[in-house]
């Protein structure tokens, strides 16, 4: 692949667009204690779905380098995460699983939790947009087709299942302790510096504009 093909791939609007909202997905899952566990989850009601359509839109691409490219995010920092979720989702984090391969012709009924397949799809994201942050389009173009796959094999699964768990908890007014939570000065504020069809679909578009 020329350099010229590498650099319409990866700055193509499509990919640009889901760097975008994977970025904003990975700053959301990073400030869970900055807001309170049913704002989080209205957030994520929003932006999962974006999520899963900006990725049926990725480009097909090829790798181009033999090695195999960096992972960053550690179990260390996988489980500090998981372990903040959990804290503020708490006895509601847990829902039946229905696309377990292992039950598909079962009926033993399986439970998983939100924060883990949450963390799941985090994992993936944060490597590609790590990698794709360095600039090297040979590393970015890679970046994205291993994050692609993974999306068609992986946590595009996870994104559907856990969408299913948190529109239910949303649906219902789910109340939550949020006494453990801490604030802080860096708050998220979703939409916020994004291009415009992203503020738009936030709703934080100002009158202005």
């Amino acid at each position: 692949m020329s350099d010229s093909d590498l650099h319409s791939v990866v700055y193509s609007k499509n990919v640009v667009e889901f760097v975008t909202v994977a970025n904003e997905y990975c700053n959301l899952i990073e400030k869970v204690h900055h807001f309170p566990a049913m704002q989080n989850l209205q957030n994520l009601r929003k932006i999962l779905p974006l999520l899963y359509l900006k990725a049926t839109m990725l480009p097909e691409n090829e790798k181009v380098l033999e090695d195999e490219l960096e992972k960053y995010i550690s179990e260390f920092d996988y489980n500090l995460l998981l372990q903040r979720w959990l804290s503020s989702l708490g006895e509601h984090d847990s829902f039946y699983e229905v696309f377990d391969p292992d039950i598909q012709f079962g009926e033993e009924m399986v439970t998983s939790g939100i924060s883990e397949n949450l963390l799941d799809i985090y994992q993936d994201l944060k490597d590609f947009t790590t990698s794709y942050s360095l600039g090297d389009e040979s590393i970015m173009n890679d970046s994205l087709n291993d994050c692609a796959q993974h999306f068609e094999d992986f946590w595009g699964q996870r994104l559907v299942n856990v969408l299913r768990a948190i529109h239910k908890l949303v649906t219902d007014r789910t109340e939550f302790d949020d006494e453990h939570r801490t604030g802080g000065s860096d708050d998220i504020q979703p939409g916020k510096g994004n291009p415009e069809w992203l503020d738009r679909f936030w709703g934080t578009q100002s009158d202005e504009d």
